[in-house]
């Protein structure tokens, strides 16, 4: 069996066996699943064809014997002109002095190496004598630790391949390698390490791809599946006449994106399984008010409703909202850390008779005093600030509640079909009529003053703005602006009337919390911070977000923090100041002054960092796959997702052509983890 110890393989001695396990290479499996990290590809082509700075292979005659300087200790310089398509090439090889004794005049060499264009020149890293059919076309390379070589690696792996390649099981049915032109499992194992071209090396990376993808959402697909039916009973029969009667009373009308994701909720209300689904939008798209039509519709199911938020100033900005939009229509009290003692013990006791239908708070709500008498749907806003045992808990008040989790972060659907596989996710990719646009503008710090002077000019006129940096004091390792060196900078710019507040990650919560409040009251104009005012908080009255060094942070921050402002009806303005180095940092500014729209930004963010940087790598959830990149895969993974969903929903697993396939699924424990 392939689970067989790597010793079983000829050539693996104990020690050889110690230096594959630092690569966590213990069974046959492993080594065979041990992928190269890289391909060498001598494939000679026209030198018409080769771009410059590129690494090549071209095949030619040596015209002359070549000449060999020295210079500096034991660095040696060896240049020979070597004829190619008609046309004399320059070859230049570093540090291989030996090589003149072996290259003579007429010789026929393969030469592989960076490609210069302009000069008609080639830096060459590998050479053979003799014509490029002489030797493989693609040569792997694997990631190495201790005492291995890469040929020694794949000596090992040839042996395996030829003692095990009538035990390695074929696992996707038939039909999926028939219409998918997949080539068989030991196959693609054979091209994976020994690839006799590129095109069979890329059907072996495409059966790979699918797989990795297929394997992965099955489980995500079997363990929604599972946590829908260990749920049954929590129907909620709400009545739709009174809903409608709730939306017709709001000031604006739902956008068809709100209308749908509310849709989406509604039914699951109205299923019988509970409900686990994540519900995002850009900043101020208006998920806050399909949030409050499905508390009423659970209302009117005679149940209880609650929303959770990680800070007391943006549960008490929900809790004045909600009162707004319900008026006299539901009872709807605050719960916070800052709520204690008779005052707390009162509203616990209307909670626990039901005279609350709605309760808005912090993890307070989840403390051991908090009882409802029959809690039926849940909020978790901006659900990544919780962990996983905060969420648990809440969910744990009531019998089977149904889940809605939010987050203001667009998150590109590579990353939610892979990262939340096991809910179901509602979008609101449309913002409400008569919005007016975030402008945005780049400028480089020379142009300080003038940001300042426009920033005076809107405070001026009653609004306000924010002031973002990336550290809180002075480092000596990056050369950037600090909230706390800004905020004296402004000090002594402006007169003492414009009142400026500092906030950063240093403060007490407590602390945090009072100088937002006199932020959201005006009381102060201009508020200097680092990024913790990224998530929810709503002032309508700040204008002018300018934030420091922009090139230091990432497409969808600088997007969330750029939705602080244009909270209201007045025209509102981002200024990134940035003096990027790199390509990459200047492209990052370009896309951030010209699009405002987060799932946009949010796709482009994933390809300029990658999915690990997208959402942090300790916290991110994103499977690490072997082959599969769910960036430039996506297509792949779309196909995977929606194959492991049609497997699991008509119950496929049990035929005998998914075998394979169910016996990896039921034996992965991560699902009794999950499911808990």
């Amino acid at each position: 069996m392939l689970l067989d110890p790597v010793t079983n393989v000829k050539g693996i001695g104990g020690k050889f066996a110690e230096n594959l396990a630092l690569l966590n290479i213990y069974s046959v499996e492993d080594l065979l699943n041990y992928f190269p990290y890289r391909y060498d590809t001598f494939e000679i082509r026209p030198l018409s064809e080769l771009v410059h700075e590129d690494k090549v292979t071209i095949e030619g005659r040596v015209i002359h014997d070549p000449s060999l300087t020295f210079y500096g200790k034991k660095k040696s310089r060896l240049v020979f002109t070597v004829e190619v398509e008609g046309v004399a090439v320059k070859a230049v090889m570093f540090n291989r002095a030996f090589a003149k004794k072996q290259l003579k005049q007429g010789d026929t060499v393969t030469l592989t190496g960076k490609w210069d264009a302009h000069r008609l020149q080639i830096t060459v890293s590998n050479y053979k004598k003799g014509p490029a059919s002489q030797q493989a076309e693609i040569q792997p390379f694997y990631s190495l630790k201790g005492d291995i070589s890469n040929i020694k690696l794949k000596k090992a792996i040839q042996q395996a391949l030829s003692s095990y390649a009538d035990r390695i099981q074929e696992i996707l049915p038939e039909t999926y390698l028939i219409n998918y032109k997949l080539p068989l499992r030991k196959d693609a194992y054979q091209s994976m390490h020994f690839p006799l071209n590129r095109v069979d090396l890329k059907h072996a990376r495409r059966r790979f791809i699918y797989e990795e993808f297929l394997l992965f959402q099955l489980k995500m697909q079997l363990l929604r599946k599972l946590k829908r039916e260990a749920t049954t009973g929590n129907a909620q029969q709400y009545k739709s006449d009174l809903v409608q009667d709730f939306i017709k009373g709001f000031p604006f009308t739902l956008t068809a994106a709100q209308q749908k994701s509310l849709n989406q909720i509604l039914a699951d209300m109205k299923s019988s399984y509970r409900m686990n689904r994540l519900l995002q939008g850009d900043v101020g798209s208006g998920k806050t008010a399909v949030a409050a039509i499905c508390l009423y519709a659970s209302i009117t199911a005679g149940k209880q409703g609650a929303l959770m938020v990680p800070t007391e100033i943006l549960a008490e900005q929900h809790f004045h909202s909600l009162v707004e939009l319900f008026k006299d229509k539901a009872k709807i009290t605050l719960l916070t850390g800052s709520v204690k003692g008779k005052k707390r013990r009162e509203i616990t006791e209307q909670i626990r008779e039901h005279q609350i239908h709605i309760v808005v708070g912090t993890h307070a709500l989840i403390q051991e005093d908090v009882v409802f008498n029959d809690l039926g749907f849940v909020i978790v806003d901006e659900q990544h600030r919780f962990g996983v045992k905060q969420r648990r808990a809440l969910r744990e008040k009531g019998l089977f509640p149904d889940v809605l989790f939010m987050t203001a972060t667009p998150i590109p659907r590579t990353l939610a079909i892979t990262s939340f596989g096991d809910m179901d996710v509602s979008v609101i990719d449309q913002m409400p009529q008569g919005r007016k646009e975030i402008e945005t503008y780049w400028v480089k710090e020379n142009t300080l003053d003038r940001v300042l002077q426009f920033i005076e000019n809107q405070v001026a006129k009653g609004e306000q703005a924010y002031v973002i940096c990336p550290l809180i004091e002075e480092s000596d390792k990056l050369d950037i602006q600090n909230a706390v060196d800004v905020f004296h900078q402004l000090h002594s710019f402006y007169s003492e009337e414009v009142k400026i507040g500092l906030m950063h990650g240093k403060l007490s919560t407590d602390e945090k919390d009072a100088v937002m409040k006199e932020f959201a009251e005006n009381k102060v104009q201009i508020l200097v911070s680092t990024t913790v005012v990224e998530v929810g908080v709503n002032v309508p009255n700040a204008t002018v977000m300018v934030i420091y060094d922009a090139e230091r942070f990432g497409l969808s921050q600088l997007h969330q923090l750029r939705g602080r402002v244009g909270r209201g009806a007045k025209q509102s303005y981002c200024i990134l100041i940035a003096d990027p180095k790199g390509e990459t940092g200047k492209e990052r500014m370009r896309i951030m002054a010209e699009t405002t729209d987060g799932f946009a930004l949010s796709e482009q963010d994933l390809q300029l960092r990658g999915p690990g940087d997208f959402f942090g790598r300790k916290q991110s959830g994103v499977p690490e796959f072997k082959v599969a990149d769910m960036v430039h895969d996506y297509r792949a993974l779309e196909t995977a997702r929606n194959d492991a969903q049609w497997i699991i929903e008509n119950n496929l697993l049990d035929k005998p052509e998914y075998q394979y396939l169910q016996r990896y699924v039921e034996n992965n424990a991560a699902f009794k983890e999950k499911l808990d």
